[in-house]
């Protein structure tokens, strides 16, 4: 399926209600997994990597072989949680996934004791695994791989006979993932401390008091509403919902970064209100974005939009995504005119001459939700905007589509 995109002639004010932030979903489920307390989970994400996960944690007990789909974040925290839960288990999931590499999640298990072998390839799903208590103790990981891996072996630590003492090593890539999960483990009562490059966490069990946990909206998503504001008229608005102004999210830098292209924030006590202020800057944007990867697609489709220069770094985590993202950016952008200049870790575009866009500009997704949601955008520049396999949003954000309508973006299927 194809989804064309018609650009409006202005976007609506409307209030877009976001989906729950599918990382704090997906950390919160796991801690009442382990702990097994009886709280509910207000504002949960609907997406299908949340839904994964409630569906294995729901049924671990009763079947021995799960399957993640294209779910990176169940397939890295099934790993420590299944390791811990008696049983054995087969934990599998689509092909792309079987090419992400797990190996240093589960090497770092295996010195723990954990008992996990490869049914396949090393380094990759399927895993099988038989779960059994873990004395824990220190160990080292390397912090430039993935900062799941990380957030995996946290999650399970107070669950460990000894705790956990964990010693990165190397660069830390999306730290801020790493602090949302040790403030959301404090939050259940969890011993935690980070000093300089190692973390202790100490054997004891999770707690709540609470009837019911909310989970904040999720920044991730407002990136795609921060991009198409930029895009726009000045005192164009869009109100998001759900979103605080001290947030554990790493992309709610979101409102620093968008300053740059004239994007203001508004906060009130439950929304924020996003306004095309002023026009925004000239010259080269640079930016290192190793502590919020996960927007890098967003930015260079904005600075598309706007013909700004730009270079980023600290994206060495992009080329073993859904897809990889770096190639993915590099292959669409050329479908305007623009040949990016890519690394396995950067991306920049030296702007030399005006664009001249297409009437139609068609983007393929590449199995993976934020290329479509992060070109969105574009159909603000373009008469007509074609989404391939626009479905795959459902990954993190099912109501996209519907939501971008009434921000009054017409669209058709083919």
């Amino acid at each position: 399926m194809v989804l064309k995109l018609q650009k409006p002639e202005h976007l609506f004010p409307a209030e877009i209600d976001l989906p729950g932030s599918k990382s704090i979903s997906n950390r919160v489920l796991i801690i009442q997994a382990l702990s097994g307390l009886d709280f509910g989970i207000q504002n949960i994400s609907d997406s299908d990597d949340t839904l994964h996960l409630q569906s294995a944690l729901s049924n671990y007990a009763k079947t021995s072989v799960i399957d993640v789909g294209h779910a990176g974040t169940d397939m890295r925290f099934l790993t420590a949680f299944l390791s811990l839960q008696k049983g054995n288990f087969e934990l599998r999931g689509s092909e792309r996934l079987q090419q992400r590499p797990v190996k240093d999640l589960v090497s770092v298990l295996k010195e723990l004791g954990a008992d996990i072998s490869y049914k396949k390839e090393e380094g990759y799903a399927p895993l099988i695994i038989k779960g059994k208590p873990l004395n824990g103790g220190a160990v080292k990981i390397s912090g430039k791989v993935s900062s799941q891996f990380i957030t995996a072996l946290l999650l399970v630590a107070p669950y460990f006979k000894e705790g956990l003492v964990l010693h990165i090593t190397d660069e830390t890539v999306s730290k801020p993932y790493i602090e949302m999960t040790i403030a959301i483990m404090k939050e259940f009562g969890a011993e935690v401390s980070w000093l300089d490059n190692q973390i202790t966490v100490g054997p004891r069990p999770y707690s709540y008091s609470r009837t019911e946990y909310k989970v904040e909206r999720d920044w991730s998503a407002a990136s795609y509403y921060y991009s198409m504001v930029a895009l726009s008229p000045l005192q164009t608005k869009i109100i998001l919902s759900g979103l605080f102004n001290v947030s554990t999210q790493g992309d709610s830098v979101c409102e620093q970064i968008y300053q740059r292209f004239g994007v203001t924030t508004e906060y009130h006590k439950d929304k924020i209100i996003l306004t095309k202020s002023v026009n925004h800057l000239s010259g080269m944007f640079e930016l290192n974005l190793v502590e919020c990867p996960d927007i890098a697609q967003t930015l260079v489709c904005t600075c598309i939009g706007l013909e700004c220069a730009f270079r980023f770094t600290g994206l060495q985590t992009l080329k073993v995504k859904e897809t990889d993202r770096i190639a993915a950016l590099q292959q669409e952008a050329r479908k305007s005119g623009i040949e990016l200049e890519v690394s396995d870790n950067s991306i920049q575009w030296i702007k030399t001459t005006p664009l001249k866009y297409d009437s139609i500009l068609a983007i393929s997704t590449y199995k993976d939700h934020r290329m479509a949601m992060s070109f969105a955008p574009l159909c603000l520049v373009v008469e007509e905007l074609c989404i391939e396999d626009p479905e795959v949003v459902s990954k993190s954000y099912p109501l996209f589509w519907e939501h971008l309508k009434q921000i009054g973006i017409t669209q058709t299927q083919s």
